[in-house]
């Protein structure tokens, strides 16, 4: 293999950019040409693709997002979008592709692999939602961006003896908000992997109010509800004081942490290795500190799943 190809797809995550430089130069180091597909599946149906060179990806390893851009598409779900991908790539002379992004970007791979061309995954998402891998790139940085408002709201909620509400990005995967939630102690943590007891989340409040706490942090992962409505039911069922904070797009920003520059070097670079061996259809992961592969049909088929004992630990030390 002499010419691969690379893009990222799906939400952007911080460090997308580390696993591209580490895809780049990797291959070239291989003497192998690397092609940038720029806007995710949709600029690969559209020809978006350009050379990449070791300058084109020279300090990018601490800026956030992804400098090939990405992009959600429909028309890539069908088997004539993805056809018309793979023509693409055989226009450029391209052999092998490696696809930054989520689940999503992953079913993609799996397809163009199906239909003949091989595709590496390589998991980037701040939701850490991707089975086959402990860790997924942004996942640590978008958890310090985290902690980092909570601290910060806490501080305001002691002043004024409220209880708030912060509602995190995550989808339908608990993670961010589970880690967040521990790190930051937060009194009361929701996730989707967990069913949770109104009146009971309100009545620890009332508790810990009676023993003299004034302030309380409750940490609502998106995919189990809007933090608006539930921090109206924490009202209507306490009468405290009770104020809402969505963090939004934030958590995806910002420059990537030391763990996560360092996950998506290594990451990146096995994928390129997976290619010059002739190994499509793979999904790459970190595992006890250790990088493996998978088969990307088996990554899909599985479920994803947090470690609830995280969740016990918070409820025990939130007393």
């Amino acid at each position: 293999m002499k010419r691969i190809g690379v893009l990222t797809s799906g939400g952007d995550a911080p460090g997308m950019n580390a696993a591209v430089r580490a895809v780049v130069r990797k291959a070239i180091y291989h003497d192998v040409e690397v092609y940038g597909v720029y806007g995710g599946y949709s600029g690969l149906m559209n020809g978006n693709i350009e050379k990449l060179e070791l300058g084109s990806v020279g300090d990018i390893i601490h800026r956030g997002g992804t400098m090939l851009l990405s992009a959600r598409c429909e028309e890539f779900k069908t088997k004539e979008g993805q056809l018309k991908g793979i023509e693409q790539l055989k226009l450029a002379g391209i052999e092998g592709l490696v696809v930054i992004g989520g689940d999503g970007s992953y079913r993609g791979a799996k397809a163009l692999t199906e239909l003949g061309f091989p595709c590496v995954g390589v998991p980037g998402t701040i939701d850490n939602d991707i089975p086959g891998t402990q860790y997924t790139i942004g996942f640590d940085t978008a958890l310090n961006t985290v902690i980092e408002a909570v601290d910060k709201i806490r501080d305001t909620a002691q002043s004024h003896e409220r209880a708030f509400v912060i509602e995190v990005m995550g989808r339908n995967a608990g993670d961010l908000a589970l880690w967040s939630g521990l790190a930051g102690g937060a009194e009361t943590i929701l996730i989707p992997e967990d069913n949770y007891d109104m009146n009971d989340i309100c009545q620890r409040l009332i508790k810990s109010q009676e023993r003299g706490k004034k302030h309380s942090i409750i940490i609502v992962a998106e995919g189990v509800a809007s933090g608006v409505e539930f921090g109206k039911q924490i009202k209507e069922r306490t009468d405290f004081d009770t104020r809402v904070s969505i963090l939004g797009h934030i958590q995806r920003g910002g420059s990537p942490t030391a763990f996560d520059r360092v996950l998506a070097s290594r990451l990146g670079a096995r994928a390129v290795e997976l290619l010059l061996k002739g190994k499509g259809g793979r999904a790459v992961g970190m595992k006890n500190n250790q990088v493996i592969d998978n088969d990307i049909a088996d990554i899909l088929g599985e479920a994803h799943t947090v470690d609830m004992n995280l969740l016990t630990l918070s409820k025990e030390l939130s007393i």
